[in-house]
């Protein structure tokens, strides 16, 4: 698969794979083979139903990580990046409060996380989301971080 390759309707395999970092550290974050249906299966469970529903497009961050580049920024060495199961996002004109809100109310997942959200801040921070392979293992647990600690539920 190459980077231009759609993984669903409105996303490429290299959205899901972009990096600043890795551009910058010069690290290959091209997931092996096998990932690829997870990608695919981000993408049809929890990005194209954010794009239809928000009807806005936008560009998500982080849908694979390779340990390499996981570890460049900091994240867990369990982080479900590395295994092609989590995704950050954004949406202009949203709020992440908002955002999780809604992935929380209609999506199955396994984690959501409402990340360094600043309350009257709209566009602070991200949310993140991850799904288990099997659907039926996911936890729909539920989080905020707030750069100290992760508190339960979603807290503003």
């Amino acid at each position: 698969m190459n980077r231009n390759d759609k993984l669903s309707d409105h996303f490429t395999l290299g959205e899901l794979i972009r990096s600043e970092m890795a551009e910058r550290k010069s690290i290959d974050n091209t997931p092996p083979d096998a990932l690829i249906p997870k990608l695919k299966r981000l993408c049809d469970e929890v990005l194209e139903p954010v794009r239809i529903h928000f009807g806005v497009p936008f560009r998500p961050n982080s849908g694979y990580r390779s340990p390499e580049l996981n570890l460049a920024v900091g994240s867990s060495p369990t982080s479900q990046h590395c295994l092609a199961e989590a995704v950050d996002i954004e949406v202009a004109g949203v709020s992440n409060y908002d955002l999780a809100v809604w992935i929380r109310d209609n999506l199955n997942f396994d984690q959501l996380i409402l990340e360094c959200y600043t309350q009257g801040e709209p566009s602070s921070g991200w949310v993140h989301v991850s799904i288990k392979p099997n659907s039926a293992e996911n936890r729909k647990k539920v989080m905020t971080f707030t750069n100290k600690s992760y508190l339960p539920g979603l807290v503003v």
